[in-house]
């Protein structure tokens, strides 16, 4: 049975633009596995994939104008988006590559013999090395940094390991173009062109986890996807790591104080935040706990005016429209719901942005009214009205976690009176990232940022974004009583690589 072709899309019209390729088979995805595997002795010098890091994103940048347009024919999200995103993706293959030159992230750490220690300590050297092959699974909504060069390839690159990327259906043409950047990047610097395997289809996904020489996985994607993938990867015969971003409602809580003192600040905030890109982004506000009263009154008028003036958009296909369509219909039909201003179809290719409310007590229980509590992908916000502090801390209680958990404050809870502090705890149990008179639209590529959080956000502990990252695909290793000469260079007493590390229990740099 001959494989099924791939096609580019275009969003704005639901039409096939071309076919770019056809689906993977078992054993395209072997070789390709292979390949990468192979090629993971040329990444282990750390000079080499640090320049070949830089070469990447300087290839991206040299190709702007094509990737963008082709970005934005499967995407509709805009130039201007698309054009900050790659300069973005440019930045974190840059950023990897400096961490790569500092070798921080090797954690290295000597103890040398101590006979009077109890028990006795032998000659110990401890330091991390790569896992190997790491899969990837590429992002809808980000098709620049959560993709072929996104920050999964990028932190496993870092780390030394290769990478096998599935495309996304919803941009092929686009992968296909950035793996090509990619390879000759790698070539470059005489990396082989399989560093970087990119293979289409659903099977292909399903194959690529099950791969014995796949060490490792990132996915950024739907609760749904990322939990079968999860599940094929702990059921291997020998389980691997996943480190899936699934889903989050991103809640924010304003207190009473805060609504009395910028209602129409916050509104306008929240509009902007959850109808950014469409709603399409992974730390969309998708639930707000506002007061009841005038304060909260306002806060929910300014919103309304700031979201109504909010034009209708194209989302990244049109099974995602249908889902949001039909999400927002069965919200909005719960008892105790209303739609002040209402979200849905906008024309046949279009959503428009809105909003539902409803009453706190409605979540305080289980019952139908969970259905609120889960995610809905695209511009649509639940806010939730609360009487009193009680009512509000119960709603917290029944959240999954998230990415990001904010809390608008006033002035005077901001400088520690009130119930500030105590916020900022009930929230930081929720979520990987927590803010304070903010919106968690916009993650910073920075060495401090945290994006993961509890399970549904992330099947793991660690962040897809930021310096530490690359963490994910290293594991440790300690060597006892070897002798200095079989010693790797890293972990040799005269540092011949210059890395910061932990020497007799003093750091040095």
């Amino acid at each position: 049975m001959a494989a099924a072709p791939v096609w580019s899309v275009d969003p704005r019209t639901g039409k096939q633009r071309e076919q770019v390729a056809v689906e993977a088979t078992a054993q395209e995805v072997d070789a390709a596995v292979r390949a990468a595997s192979a090629a993971r002795d040329a990444l282990a010098d750390r000079a080499v994939r640090a320049a070949f890091l830089r070469s990447a994103a300087d290839g991206l940048e040299a190709a702007r104008d094509a990737l963008v347009e082709t970005a934005d024919a499967e995407t509709a999200l805009g130039p201007a988006r698309l054009t900050g995103e790659l300069a973005r993706t440019a930045y974190q293959l840059r950023a990897f590559a400096g961490i790569v030159d500092e070798g921080a992230f090797l954690d290295v750490i000597i103890d040398h013999p101590d006979d009077t220690a109890t028990p006795p300590v032998p000659d110990l050297r401890r330091y991390k090395v790569p896992l190997g092959v790491v899969a990837v699974y590429s992002a809808s909504n980000f098709p620049f940094a959560f993709s072929v060069a996104g920050g999964d390839t990028a932190s496993a690159l870092a780390a030394g390991c290769p990478v096998v990327v599935k495309a996304h259906p919803d941009h092929p043409a686009l992968s296909e173009l950035v793996a090509g950047v990619l390879r000759r990047a790698a070539a470059g610097h005489g990396v082989p062109e399989g560093v970087v395997g990119l293979v289409h289809g659903f099977e292909a996904g399903i194959e690529l986890i099950r791969h014995p020489l796949v060490a490792a996985a990132g996915f950024t994607g739907s609760v749904r996807g990322g939990r079968a993938l999860f599940d094929a990867a702990a059921a291997r015969p020998v389980p691997i790591p996943f480190h899936g971003e699934l889903g989050s409602l991103n809640p924010v809580l304003v207190t009473e104080a805060a609504a009395a003192e910028r209602a129409e600040e916050i509104g306008g905030g929240l509009a902007g935040s959850m109808t950014l890109g469409t709603g399409q982004f992974c730390v969309k506000p998708g639930l707000v706990l506002v007061p009841s009263g005038t304060g909260g009154d306002r806060l929910v008028k300014s919103l309304a005016a700031a979201v109504g003036d909010a034009g209708a958009g194209v989302l990244l296909d049109h099974r995602m429209r249908d889902n949001f369509v039909a999400g927002v219909r069965e919200r909005a039909g719960l008892e105790g719901v209303e739609s002040p201003v209402e979200p849905g179809p906008g024309d046949a290719h279009t959503v428009s942005p809105g909003f539902l409310t409803v009453p706190a007590s409605r979540l305080t229980e289980e019952g139908a009214h969970d259905l609120l509590l889960e995610e809905c992908f695209g511009p649509v916000t639940v806010v939730v009205r609360y009487e009193d502090d009680g009512e509000a801390t119960a709603v917290l209680s029944r959240l999954p976690g998230n990415l990001t958990a904010t809390v608008q404050v006033s002035a005077e809870e901001a400088a520690g009176h009130g119930r500030g502090p105590e916020l900022l705890a009930a929230l930081t149990p929720l979520a990987g990232r927590v803010l304070v008179n903010g919106w968690p639209t916009g993650v910073a590529v920075a060495p401090a940022q945290h994006h993961g959080g509890p399970y549904p956000a992330t099947t793991s502990t660690s962040t897809s974004v930021g310096g530490t990252a690359v963490e994910r695909w290293l594991r440790p290793v300690a060597y006892q009583n070897a002798p200095e000469a079989l010693l790797p260079a890293e972990l040799r007493d005269d540092n011949p690589l210059g890395l910061p590390r932990r020497f007799d229990g003093a750091l040095e740099r």
